[in-house]
């Protein structure tokens, strides 16, 4: 059987390693995770996203690095999935609201692929939240 909700599943490992102070996780490659994890390292959050060949099955991996600060602290304190199967959540490029004032991003998927909500507002796109990082 498959996965529902293979972003959601991305997240919460993301997460779960970061809180247990993991340096690194692995999950199934899929070109829009890979596209969600290079956005988390561009803006910050992450230290490296690459995709590697799965050791014990077939297809690839992705491997994400995980950013810490000095005390060993996550550099994400907080994921969250917006729009889910069951209930999917567009936005205009006026309606993107911010994240902790401005501290944190989301993460969206439009017509020119997937973008951080600066950029969607920038170039005036709106489209489906996937997700919100601070």
């Amino acid at each position: 059987m498959g996965m529902t909700d293979p972003i959601a599943d991305m997240l919460t490992r993301i997460r779960n390693a970061a809180r247990a102070r993991h340096e690194s996780v692995g999950l199934p490659w899929s070109r829009t995770k890979e596209e969600i994890a290079k956005i988390m390292v561009a803006e910050g959050f992450l230290l490296e996203a690459r995709r590697i060949k799965a050791k014990e099955r077939s297809g690839e991996e992705l491997l994400i690095q995980i950013r810490f600060d000095t005390t060993k602290q996550p550099i994400i304190s907080g994921l969250r999935r917006i729009s889910r199967p069951g209930r999917r959540v567009y936005v205009g490029s006026k309606e993107i609201p911010p994240i902790r004032g401005g501290l944190g991003i989301n993460i969206l998927s439009t017509s020119k692929g997937i973008l951080v909500d600066r950029e969607a507002r920038k170039t005036n796109l709106g489209g489906e939240l996937i997700c919100s990082v601070w």
